[in-house]
Protein backbone atom coordinates (compact mmCIF):
# COMPACT_ATOMS: atom_id res chain seq x y z
CA UNK A 1 0.00 0.00 0.00
CA UNK A 2 2.88 3.66 -0.53
CA UNK A 3 2.33 6.85 -0.14
CA UNK A 4 4.57 9.77 -0.14
CA UNK A 5 4.60 13.70 -0.51
CA UNK A 6 1.63 15.03 -3.28
CA UNK A 7 4.01 15.29 -6.05
CA UNK A 8 2.74 16.07 -9.84
CA UNK A 9 1.24 12.30 -10.71
CA UNK A 10 4.30 11.61 -13.29
CA UNK A 11 7.67 11.27 -11.17
CA UNK A 12 10.92 10.87 -13.31
CA UNK A 13 14.04 10.27 -11.78
CA UNK A 14 17.16 11.23 -13.73
CA UNK A 15 18.61 8.97 -16.37
CA UNK A 16 21.69 8.11 -17.27
CA UNK A 17 22.92 9.07 -21.04
CA UNK A 18 22.00 7.12 -23.30
CA UNK A 19 23.28 3.86 -22.64
CA UNK A 20 25.92 1.16 -23.83
CA UNK A 21 26.46 -0.33 -27.50
CA UNK A 22 24.73 2.59 -28.44
CA UNK A 23 20.86 1.61 -27.55
CA UNK A 24 19.03 3.56 -25.98
CA UNK A 25 18.65 3.74 -21.91
CA UNK A 26 15.83 1.48 -21.56
CA UNK A 27 13.25 2.74 -18.91
CA UNK A 28 11.10 0.61 -15.88
CA UNK A 29 7.74 2.44 -15.76
CA UNK A 30 6.27 1.88 -12.11
CA UNK A 31 2.98 2.08 -10.94
CA UNK A 32 3.14 2.50 -7.07
CA UNK A 33 2.20 3.82 -3.78
CA UNK A 34 3.76 6.91 -2.75
CA UNK A 35 7.52 6.42 -1.40
CA UNK A 36 8.41 3.22 -3.32
CA UNK A 37 10.36 5.10 -5.65
CA UNK A 38 12.24 7.77 -3.60
CA UNK A 39 15.54 9.11 -5.02
CA UNK A 40 17.58 7.54 -2.30
CA UNK A 41 17.12 4.57 -3.12
CA UNK A 42 16.20 3.99 -6.55
CA UNK A 43 19.04 5.78 -8.35
CA UNK A 44 21.84 2.80 -7.53
CA UNK A 45 19.51 0.85 -8.96
CA UNK A 46 19.59 2.66 -12.33
CA UNK A 47 23.29 3.39 -11.70
CA UNK A 48 23.88 -0.35 -11.59
CA UNK A 49 21.39 -1.34 -14.66
CA UNK A 50 22.26 1.56 -16.80
CA UNK A 51 18.72 2.54 -17.03
CA UNK A 52 15.83 4.85 -15.92
CA UNK A 53 13.23 4.40 -13.40
CA UNK A 54 10.03 6.47 -14.20
CA UNK A 55 6.92 6.13 -11.62
CA UNK A 56 3.68 7.42 -11.53
CA UNK A 57 2.03 7.82 -7.79
CA UNK A 58 -1.57 6.07 -7.62
CA UNK A 59 -4.10 7.44 -4.43
CA UNK A 60 -6.07 3.76 -3.87
CA UNK A 61 -6.25 0.10 -4.61
CA UNK A 62 -9.49 0.72 -6.98
CA UNK A 63 -7.42 3.65 -8.80
CA UNK A 64 -5.03 1.21 -9.07
CA UNK A 65 -7.17 -1.26 -10.47
CA UNK A 66 -9.34 0.85 -12.63
CA UNK A 67 -5.96 1.68 -14.92
CA UNK A 68 -5.03 -1.71 -15.30
CA UNK A 69 -8.64 -2.28 -16.62
CA UNK A 70 -8.72 0.39 -18.31
CA UNK A 71 -6.08 -0.78 -20.91
CA UNK A 72 -3.22 1.03 -19.29
CA UNK A 73 -1.60 -2.80 -18.38
CA UNK A 74 0.77 -2.15 -21.13
CA UNK A 75 2.15 1.30 -19.96
CA UNK A 76 3.62 -0.19 -16.77
CA UNK A 77 6.05 -2.72 -15.80
CA UNK A 78 6.04 -3.03 -11.83
CA UNK A 79 2.97 -2.24 -9.70
CA UNK A 80 2.90 -2.18 -6.09
CA UNK A 81 -0.76 -3.73 -5.06
CA UNK A 82 -2.13 -4.29 -1.83
CA UNK A 83 -3.18 -7.09 -0.04
CA UNK A 84 -7.08 -6.14 -1.27
CA UNK A 85 -6.47 -6.18 -4.98
CA UNK A 86 -3.24 -8.27 -5.79
CA UNK A 87 -5.52 -11.82 -6.08
CA UNK A 88 -7.71 -9.99 -8.18
CA UNK A 89 -5.04 -8.65 -10.46
CA UNK A 90 -3.28 -11.84 -10.51
CA UNK A 91 -6.31 -14.04 -11.25
CA UNK A 92 -7.84 -11.38 -13.72
CA UNK A 93 -4.54 -12.36 -15.82
CA UNK A 94 -2.97 -8.47 -15.71
CA UNK A 95 0.23 -9.81 -14.09
CA UNK A 96 2.67 -12.13 -15.00
CA UNK A 97 3.94 -15.11 -13.26
CA UNK A 98 7.23 -14.37 -11.97
CA UNK A 99 10.46 -16.70 -12.35
CA UNK A 100 11.67 -16.52 -8.57
CA UNK A 101 15.15 -18.39 -9.56
CA UNK A 102 15.88 -14.55 -10.59
CA UNK A 103 14.51 -13.24 -7.01
CA UNK A 104 16.94 -15.05 -4.98
CA UNK A 105 16.34 -12.58 -1.67
CA UNK A 106 12.49 -14.10 -1.83
CA UNK A 107 13.83 -17.32 0.43
CA UNK A 108 14.79 -14.23 2.66
CA UNK A 109 11.26 -12.84 3.34
CA UNK A 110 8.97 -13.40 6.03
CA UNK A 111 7.26 -16.82 6.09
CA UNK A 112 4.93 -15.35 7.42
CA UNK A 113 4.02 -12.73 4.28
CA UNK A 114 5.29 -15.81 1.42
CA UNK A 115 2.96 -18.05 3.21
CA UNK A 116 -0.20 -16.18 2.25
CA UNK A 117 -2.57 -17.37 -0.75
CA UNK A 118 -2.59 -13.70 -2.45
CA UNK A 119 -0.67 -13.92 -5.34
CA UNK A 120 -0.43 -17.87 -5.12
CA UNK A 121 -2.37 -19.39 -8.15
CA UNK A 122 -1.81 -22.65 -9.75
CA UNK A 123 1.40 -23.06 -8.28
CA UNK A 124 2.85 -19.86 -9.62
CA UNK A 125 3.85 -16.78 -7.65
CA UNK A 126 2.80 -13.67 -9.13
CA UNK A 127 4.32 -11.48 -6.69
CA UNK A 128 6.78 -10.31 -4.29
CA UNK A 129 5.55 -9.01 -0.45
CA UNK A 130 7.35 -5.71 0.03
CA UNK A 131 6.25 -3.80 2.78
CA UNK A 132 3.48 -3.76 5.31
CA UNK A 133 1.98 -1.79 8.30
CA UNK A 134 -1.34 -0.58 10.13
CA UNK A 135 -3.83 1.57 8.97
CA UNK A 136 -3.06 3.38 12.34
CA UNK A 137 -4.86 6.50 14.20
CA UNK A 138 -2.59 9.87 13.63
CA UNK A 139 -3.16 12.57 16.02
CA UNK A 140 -1.61 16.16 17.40
CA UNK A 141 0.21 15.32 20.61
CA UNK A 142 -1.08 18.74 21.58
CA UNK A 143 -4.74 18.46 21.39
CA UNK A 144 -4.05 14.79 22.92
CA UNK A 145 -1.95 14.70 25.99
CA UNK A 146 -2.81 10.66 25.73
CA UNK A 147 -3.03 8.55 22.67
CA UNK A 148 -7.16 8.27 22.16
CA UNK A 149 -8.54 4.76 23.21
CA UNK A 150 -10.85 4.35 20.49
CA UNK A 151 -11.48 5.18 16.87
CA UNK A 152 -15.10 6.77 18.23
CA UNK A 153 -13.10 9.79 19.34
CA UNK A 154 -13.13 10.74 15.75
CA UNK A 155 -17.11 11.24 16.57
CA UNK A 156 -16.60 13.55 19.00
CA UNK A 157 -18.66 16.86 18.50
CA UNK A 158 -15.66 18.94 20.27
CA UNK A 159 -13.45 18.15 16.99
CA UNK A 160 -15.90 19.22 14.51
CA UNK A 161 -14.49 20.21 11.12
CA UNK A 162 -11.26 19.00 12.55
CA UNK A 163 -10.86 15.46 11.53
CA UNK A 164 -9.77 13.56 8.14
CA UNK A 165 -10.55 10.31 7.02
CA UNK A 166 -8.85 8.69 3.90
CA UNK A 167 -11.02 8.86 0.83
CA UNK A 168 -10.71 4.75 0.27
CA UNK A 169 -12.49 2.15 1.49
CA UNK A 170 -10.41 1.56 4.62
CA UNK A 171 -12.56 4.30 6.48
CA UNK A 172 -15.53 1.72 5.87
CA UNK A 173 -13.76 -1.22 7.46
CA UNK A 174 -13.10 1.15 10.88
CA UNK A 175 -16.35 2.09 10.96
CA UNK A 176 -17.56 -1.90 10.86
CA UNK A 177 -14.93 -2.50 13.65
CA UNK A 178 -16.40 0.67 15.70
CA UNK A 179 -19.83 -1.26 15.27
CA UNK A 180 -18.41 -4.54 15.89
CA UNK A 181 -18.49 -6.59 12.55
CA UNK A 182 -15.27 -8.03 12.95
CA UNK A 183 -16.15 -10.11 15.65
CA UNK A 184 -15.51 -13.34 16.06
CA UNK A 185 -14.27 -13.10 12.48
CA UNK A 186 -12.08 -10.23 11.17
CA UNK A 187 -12.16 -11.33 8.07
CA UNK A 188 -16.45 -10.64 8.49
CA UNK A 189 -15.15 -6.92 7.24
CA UNK A 190 -14.24 -7.82 3.92
CA UNK A 191 -18.04 -9.57 2.93
CA UNK A 192 -20.25 -7.29 5.02
CA UNK A 193 -24.22 -8.01 4.34
CA UNK A 194 -26.25 -5.26 2.82
CA UNK A 195 -28.03 -4.96 6.19
CA UNK A 196 -24.34 -4.27 7.91
CA UNK A 197 -23.07 -1.90 4.85
CA UNK A 198 -26.11 0.23 5.70
CA UNK A 199 -25.71 0.66 9.23
CA UNK A 200 -21.78 1.80 8.42
CA UNK A 201 -23.14 4.13 6.09
CA UNK A 202 -25.21 5.66 9.09
CA UNK A 203 -22.33 5.54 11.28
CA UNK A 204 -20.35 7.12 8.82
CA UNK A 205 -22.65 10.24 7.67
CA UNK A 206 -23.04 10.92 11.80
CA UNK A 207 -19.17 11.66 10.77
CA UNK A 208 -19.68 14.15 7.85
CA UNK A 209 -19.92 17.14 10.65
CA UNK A 210 -16.18 16.69 12.03
CA UNK A 211 -14.40 15.95 8.33
CA UNK A 212 -12.03 18.86 7.51
CA UNK A 213 -10.88 17.05 4.49
CA UNK A 214 -11.03 13.76 3.37
CA UNK A 215 -7.21 13.23 1.78
CA UNK A 216 -6.39 11.19 -1.26
CA UNK A 217 -2.47 11.35 -0.94
CA UNK A 218 -0.21 10.79 1.70
CA UNK A 219 1.04 14.21 1.05
CA UNK A 220 -2.24 16.17 1.48
CA UNK A 221 -2.43 14.70 5.06
CA UNK A 222 0.89 15.90 6.33
CA UNK A 223 0.05 19.25 5.17
CA UNK A 224 -3.28 19.42 7.06
CA UNK A 225 -1.44 18.31 10.49
CA UNK A 226 1.03 21.11 9.53
CA UNK A 227 -1.39 23.60 8.71
CA UNK A 228 -3.45 22.89 11.84
CA UNK A 229 -6.22 22.20 10.16
CA UNK A 230 -7.04 18.30 11.69
CA UNK A 231 -5.57 17.48 14.85
CA UNK A 232 -6.81 13.17 14.11
CA UNK A 233 -7.32 11.05 11.16
CA UNK A 234 -7.03 7.20 10.27
CA UNK A 235 -3.59 7.40 8.31
CA UNK A 236 -0.37 5.56 7.52
CA UNK A 237 2.96 5.05 9.07
CA UNK A 238 4.42 7.09 6.32
CA UNK A 239 2.91 10.47 7.46
CA UNK A 240 4.07 10.01 10.89
CA UNK A 241 7.11 9.79 10.08
CA UNK A 242 7.28 12.87 7.66
CA UNK A 243 5.46 14.69 10.17
CA UNK A 244 8.41 13.35 12.76
CA UNK A 245 11.10 14.34 10.46
CA UNK A 246 9.96 18.11 10.29
CA UNK A 247 9.66 18.21 14.74
CA UNK A 248 5.74 18.13 14.15
CA UNK A 249 4.13 16.76 17.51
CA UNK A 250 2.37 14.05 15.97
CA UNK A 251 1.42 10.60 17.48
CA UNK A 252 0.36 7.49 16.40
CA UNK A 253 -1.50 4.53 17.90
CA UNK A 254 -3.94 1.30 17.25
CA UNK A 255 -6.83 2.06 19.08
CA UNK A 256 -8.74 -0.59 21.34
CA UNK A 257 -10.53 -2.01 18.25
CA UNK A 258 -7.82 -2.71 16.52
CA UNK A 259 -7.40 -1.62 12.92
CA UNK A 260 -6.98 -2.57 9.09
CA UNK A 261 -3.48 -2.99 7.73
CA UNK A 262 -1.71 -3.74 4.02
CA UNK A 263 0.95 -6.21 2.70
CA UNK A 264 2.10 -4.46 -0.26
CA UNK A 265 3.74 -6.41 -3.54
CA UNK A 266 5.53 -5.82 -6.15
CA UNK A 267 4.19 -7.83 -9.33
CA UNK A 268 4.97 -7.57 -13.11
CA UNK A 269 2.53 -6.52 -15.38
CA UNK A 270 1.00 -9.28 -18.20
CA UNK A 271 2.15 -6.15 -20.63
CA UNK A 272 6.00 -5.18 -19.46
CA UNK A 273 7.85 -5.43 -21.94
CA UNK A 274 11.02 -5.11 -19.84
CA UNK A 275 10.32 -8.59 -17.35
CA UNK A 276 13.81 -8.90 -17.22
CA UNK A 277 14.96 -5.64 -15.90
CA UNK A 278 12.07 -5.39 -13.95
CA UNK A 279 12.69 -9.36 -12.09
CA UNK A 280 16.27 -7.53 -11.28
CA UNK A 281 14.13 -4.74 -10.19
CA UNK A 282 12.11 -6.78 -7.61
CA UNK A 283 15.30 -8.35 -6.41
CA UNK A 284 16.64 -5.04 -5.94
CA UNK A 285 13.90 -3.72 -3.79
CA UNK A 286 13.32 -6.93 -1.28
CA UNK A 287 17.16 -7.39 -1.15
CA UNK A 288 17.90 -5.81 2.90
CA UNK A 289 19.89 -3.13 2.47
CA UNK A 290 16.98 -1.66 0.27
CA UNK A 291 14.57 -2.38 2.34
CA UNK A 292 16.45 -0.60 4.94
CA UNK A 293 16.01 2.34 2.86
CA UNK A 294 12.56 2.13 1.97
CA UNK A 295 11.92 2.05 5.55
CA UNK A 296 13.30 5.07 6.38
CA UNK A 297 11.68 7.07 4.03
CA UNK A 298 8.30 5.53 4.57
CA UNK A 299 8.36 4.11 8.26
CA UNK A 300 7.07 1.08 6.85
CA UNK A 301 8.10 -2.65 8.43
CA UNK A 302 9.97 -4.23 5.62
CA UNK A 303 9.10 -7.80 4.32
CA UNK A 304 12.74 -8.85 4.75
CA UNK A 305 13.54 -9.29 8.28
CA UNK A 306 16.82 -9.44 7.70
CA UNK A 307 17.25 -5.56 7.07
CA UNK A 308 17.68 -5.23 10.83
CA UNK A 309 21.06 -5.87 10.53
CA UNK A 310 21.15 -2.61 9.14
CA UNK A 311 19.38 -0.86 11.98
CA UNK A 312 19.58 0.09 15.56
CA UNK A 313 17.83 -1.28 18.78
CA UNK A 314 15.12 1.98 18.76
CA UNK A 315 14.32 1.62 14.58
CA UNK A 316 13.78 -2.37 15.28
CA UNK A 317 11.56 -1.74 18.29
CA UNK A 318 9.77 0.99 16.46
CA UNK A 319 9.10 -0.67 13.34
CA UNK A 320 7.76 -4.19 15.89
CA UNK A 321 10.33 -6.38 14.41
CA UNK A 322 11.46 -7.43 17.75
CA UNK A 323 7.77 -8.64 18.12
CA UNK A 324 5.92 -8.95 15.05
CA UNK A 325 3.41 -11.81 16.16
CA UNK A 326 1.65 -9.77 18.76
CA UNK A 327 1.95 -6.51 16.75
CA UNK A 328 0.07 -7.96 14.07
CA UNK A 329 -2.73 -9.26 16.21
CA UNK A 330 -3.62 -5.82 16.16
CA UNK A 331 -4.15 -5.35 12.52
CA UNK A 332 -6.37 -7.28 10.04
CA UNK A 333 -4.90 -7.33 6.50
CA UNK A 334 -6.62 -6.34 3.86
CA UNK A 335 -8.23 -9.40 2.21
CA UNK A 336 -9.93 -9.61 -1.43
CA UNK A 337 -13.35 -7.49 -1.59
CA UNK A 338 -15.98 -9.89 -3.08
CA UNK A 339 -18.35 -7.62 -3.52
CA UNK A 340 -16.24 -4.46 -4.03
CA UNK A 341 -18.77 -3.22 -6.09
CA UNK A 342 -20.94 -2.38 -3.23
CA UNK A 343 -18.52 -1.25 -0.80
CA UNK A 344 -17.83 1.63 -3.76
CA UNK A 345 -21.56 2.38 -3.77
CA UNK A 346 -22.18 3.12 -0.16
CA UNK A 347 -18.90 4.89 -0.22
CA UNK A 348 -19.93 7.09 -2.58
CA UNK A 349 -23.11 7.59 -1.26
CA UNK A 350 -21.19 9.13 2.30
CA UNK A 351 -19.06 11.32 0.33
CA UNK A 352 -21.98 12.51 -2.08
CA UNK A 353 -24.17 13.34 1.11
CA UNK A 354 -24.69 16.98 2.41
Amino acid sequence: MIRRFALPLLFAIAALPLGSCGKKTPTLNLLVWEGYADPSFVHAFEEQYHCKVSASYMGSSDELVAKLRGGSAGNYDVISPSSDVATMIASAGLAAPLDLSKIPSYTRLSPQLTSLPLVRMNSQVYGVPFMWGPNPLIYDATTFRHAPESWNVLWDPKYRGKISVWDDLSTVYMAAQILGYDKPDPGQLYNLSDEQLEAVKKKLLELKPNIRKMWATGGELTNLFQNHEVVAAMGWPLMTNQLRKINFPVGETIPKENTTGWIDHLMITSGSEQRELAHNFLEYMIDAKTQKEVTDVTGYTPANPTAAQFMTVEEIKSLHLDNVDNYQKRIYFWQNVPRRAKYNEIWNEVKAAQ
